[in-house]
């Protein structure tokens, strides 16, 4: 398995999954579509699916687009409801139920954020294993059973934060009321069985209140896995389920 990243920032979020047959799933869809065309070198034919968090742009604005070029789109009913217009190309998910999006299959679970009806995905595929894809969210409720790699915001750190924002409380409670902090993303990880996991890839860093270097020094001293920061262009291409 093949994992591109396409963005991963309040700029856009895109990250595509692509197993040795070339049947790629791409989970999140913020960044304009052309973007995610030329990734693929504009050969579309073996995108088996699009799975979306939310309605934000960040991890929705190239939606419509894709939806043109004939590519189905995976959500809640909330967040397709959200995105204010309808296509036969929206296929809705429930929470807790396991969709076939071509060899992937996809557990949608409710998250804490500011949106109609966001969620998280475990992402299960023979080549991975299972995946964690956990984002724009405070905290998660649940522990995850037989995990083999992880995706996971660490969007900012609270004292970098009560430095920045110390005076726009408005901004730094937005911030925590939305977001994941690495404190609180090292306290997922922790209560989680990380004997399986190969890749810890964090992901949606905040520009300002993140610090990419020591969070991944922290969590690498937290967890002792392979960390990696997520950063546009970047191409993991053993994100297996087994080392090697």
């Amino acid at each position: 398995m093949r994992l591109h990243i396409i963005g991963s920032s309040s700029a856009g979020n895109c990250y595509l999954f692509t197993d040795n047959e070339g049947h790629t799933l791409i989970v999140e869809c913020g960044v304009r579509f052309e973007i995610i065309k030329r990734a693929l070198d504009f050969d579309m034919s073996r995108v088996v699916g699009i799975c979306v968090t939310h309605e934000h742009g960040d991890h929705s604005k190239g939606v419509a687009g894709a939806v043109g070029a004939g590519l189905d789109i995976w959500a809640t009913a909330g967040t397709l409801r959200a995105f204010g217009f309808h296509s036969y190309r929206f296929n809705p998910m429930k929470i807790g139920i396991v969709h076939h999006i071509g060899p992937f299959a996809v557990i949608a679970f409710d998250t804490h954020h500011n949106t109609t009806e966001p969620c998280g995905f475990l992402i299960r595929h023979p080549e991975m294993g299972t995946t964690l894809f956990l984002t724009d969210t405070t905290y998660t409720d649940y522990r995850f059973d037989g995990l083999t790699n992880i995706l996971i915001e660490a969007n900012y750190s609270q004292d970098i934060i009560d430095t920045t924002l110390a005076d726009k409380k408005f901004l730094r409670d937005r911030v925590i009321n939305d977001h994941m902090s690495v404190e609180t993303c090292i306290s997922t990880l922790q209560a989680n069985d990380l004997r399986k996991v190969n890749n810890i890839v964090l992901i949606h860093l905040s520009d300002r209140n993140s610090d990419a270097r020591q969070f991944q020094t922290m969590i690498e001293k937290a967890t002792c896995k392979t960390v990696t920061v997520a950063t546009a262009g970047l191409i993991i291409n053993n994100f297996n389920s087994h080392p090697f």
